[in-house]
């Protein structure tokens, strides 16, 4: 079964294109081939390709794959790390909401 490519907005593009460039760069800077990468990270050229194309095909563990071959996984532990709207709507409390009491059957 073939897997569909997310339709995403332009700023998501811009995203994931902005991502693979930067994953691009710290290959180049630590020196490294397509070829060293692609295989620390157990996947083919081509997709270390569409990766450092921001490509919205490949799966989100080929793209931890390589920046675990980068020494970068730390790097994805940043994300959402400083929620901020997550962290108003909480202090607003409106992101919980309080349950509504069971309804007692009647035997």
């Amino acid at each position: 079964m073939k897997s569909k490519t997310p339709i995403l907005y332009p700023k998501q593009e811009k995203l994931l294109k902005e991502l693979g460039a930067n994953i691009r760069l710290a290959r180049l800077r630590r020196k490294l081939s397509t070829e060293q990468i692609s295989e620390r990270a157990n996947i083919t050229r081509m997709t270390l390709y569409y990766i450092e194309k921001g490509s919205a095909s490949v799966t989100m563990g080929n793209y931890v794959q390589v920046l675990f071959a980068l020494g970068l996984e730390k790097d994805l532990l940043k994300v959402a790390s400083d929620d901020e709207l997550g962290r108003k709507l909480t202090d607003a409390k409106l992101l919980t909401k309080d349950r509504a009491p069971k309804k007692h059957k009647d035997k």
